[in-house]
């Protein structure tokens, strides 16, 4: 049975990038390597629209979390949280356990965050040092207004701006420089379309002023020397060489493409997909500004979401996402990232029809598919 992945991470990797992967390794202390290092050091640069330096960890994307924490605060130190989801309360975790005091806006699932939220607790709570948020909520598909809230910390020289970007870089525009953003974390997992293992930061020079004051431990994660060692073209530990090699691949894919063009595919495959199953009469998990990363939907009422996606899994081979927490069991899941296209996408909705039908929900047959492919079927 042939496979498709359509989850918010891992996501499908492009074969001529699992074949440059498959080349025979190299070492990292080579002329060879970094040549490639400093293709990739550009490449970044060039999706997160950044003149500062994009640091590649090998780490998941909480790794990046983790060092955006660690290289920017001090213990004492009071945080913001943005917490609408799993991945909101990460940073709250993360931030606990590094001794930094959380300030949490709690935002129900499903919604983005009001700035005006944001710029309320900072005007009467002069102590907090950083904003922390997800660009791109994945656990709920909700994209919260990161170019409003920077709007409101640029203009504070002692707020940094903290972003989860991981669902975010690469699929719609989040300009670090333009927007003033302060430090951003990206993955190799999501619209990177690699395996995981890679994380990227890029941290402002606002950002580099609080690290100098910055007393939290960092070790593997120290910034400083992923910094020094980056205007070599090397990492202070071992890199992860081959999942590199694979970045200056898709780098090289990304530019031909070009950052509009890659927006733009996103955004289509988002709406497509979207308008698929609302016109089976599903609703959307996302109850304000969806992030095209990921369509989160509610299964039909008296439908286990879970057996919505074995079913997919076991009869056509494909793996969506279910629900976390209080969404799990109600919601599914799909991406719109890596190497997936509209062919993909009519398949995943004509696919979920059928399982819907085995599982007794009424609804127009084929409608669902035809939307999508109304969408999706011409240029």
């Amino acid at each position: 049975m042939k496979r498709y992945l359509f989850t918010p991470g891992p996501v499908p990797v492009p074969e001529e990038i699992l074949l440059e992967m498959a080349k025979p390794i190299i070492h990292h202390r080579t002329a060879e390597f970094e040549n490639i290092f400093a293709e990739a050091r550009e490449g970044l640069k060039y999706v997160f629209q950044t003149r500062e330096e994009v640091f590649i960890l090998a780490s998941s994307g909480t790794g990046g979390m983790e060092g955006a924490v660690a290289n920017t605060l001090s213990s004492g130190d009071k945080a913001l949280v943005v917490n609408g989801g799993k991945f909101g309360e990460r940073w709250m975790k993360i931030c606990q356990a590094f001794g930094v005091e959380v300030h949490e806006i709690k935002v129900e699932w499903g919604n983005a965050v009001d700035p005006q939220q944001i710029e309320e607790v900072l005007k009467k709570d002069s102590s907090i040092r950083a904003v922390l948020v997800q660009a791109s909520e994945t656990s709920t598909g909700v994209m919260h207004p990161v170019k409003d809230i920077a709007e409101i910390t640029r203009q504070r020289d002692d707020v940094l701006l903290i972003v989860d970007g991981i669902t975010a870089v690469g699929v719609f525009p989040i300009p670090f420089d333009e927007w003033g953003i302060d430090v951003l974390v990206g993955g190799s997992q999501k619209a990177f379309m690699l395996p995981p293992g890679l994380a990227f930061v890029a941290m402002s020079q606002k950002a580099w002023k609080f690290n100098e004051k910055s007393n939290l431990p960092k070790f593997y994660f120290d910034f400083k020397r992923y910094l020094k060692d980056a205007k070599n073209n090397t990492t202070p530990w071992t890199p992860a060489v081959t999942l590199i090699i694979g970045l200056a691949a898709v780098l090289r894919r990304f530019k031909e493409e070009g950052l509009e063009k890659i927006y733009t595919r996103h955004a289509r495959l988002a709406h497509g997909t979207r308008e698929g199953l609302k016109a089976i009469g599903l609703e959307l998990f996302a109850k304000n500004s969806p992030s095209p990363a990921l369509t989160a939907a509610f299964a039909p009422s008296g439908i286990n979401a879970g057996a919505i996606i074995s079913r997919l899994r076991e009869r056509f081979g494909m793996t969506l996402a279910g629900g976390q927490d209080q969404a799990k069991g109600k919601i599914f899941r799909i991406s719109h990232m890596g190497f997936i296209d509209r062919a993909d996408i009519i398949a995943v909705i004509s696919a979920i029809e059928c399982v819907l039908k085995d599982l007794g929900y009424d609804f127009e047959f084929g409608a669902g598919t035809k939307r999508a492919s109304e969408i999706l079927g011409t240029e």
